[in-house]
């Protein structure tokens, strides 16, 4: 499955990516997002990333550099585990807008809402 990558931080280099594809995410997300990431890099020692699949499931990954003894591979886990726990309702209102911004199904929402063809009044 495709991976579109939203924000990625490094311990090693101490900069951080962010995907201009996502910019249309209120800015108050993308901060939330970009703490996350840099906290995350930062507490595992690693490279951590955050992101879509094509589905809108989101997605973690932590790498680090092989010479790196000091990065917490057992901590990785529980880590992402206390992310889905503590920040729950962002990353599912971050599922819903991909799911409506960036993908098919929700473009034809979009254009039915816009249509008039779908009344959210009621």
């Amino acid at each position: 499955m495709d991976k579109k990558i939203l924000f990625s931080a490094s311990y090693y280099t101490q900069k951080y990516y962010s995907n201009p594809e996502f910019n249309a995410i209120p800015a108050s997300i993308r901060n939330e997002i970009k703490e996350i990431c840099i906290s995350m890099a930062e507490k595992l020692h690693g490279i951590f990333t955050m992101g879509f699949y094509e589905n809108g499931e989101i997605f973690f990954e932590v790498r680090s550099e092989e010479s790196d003894y000091d990065f917490d591979e057992i901590g990785v886990p529980l880590e992402i585990k206390k992310i889905e726990s503590e920040k729950k309702e962002l990353l599912k209102a971050l599922k819903l807008w991909y799911k409506i911004f960036m993908t098919k199904e929700g473009q034809t929402i979009i254009e039915k809402i816009e249509n008039r063809e779908i009344n959210l009044e009621n």
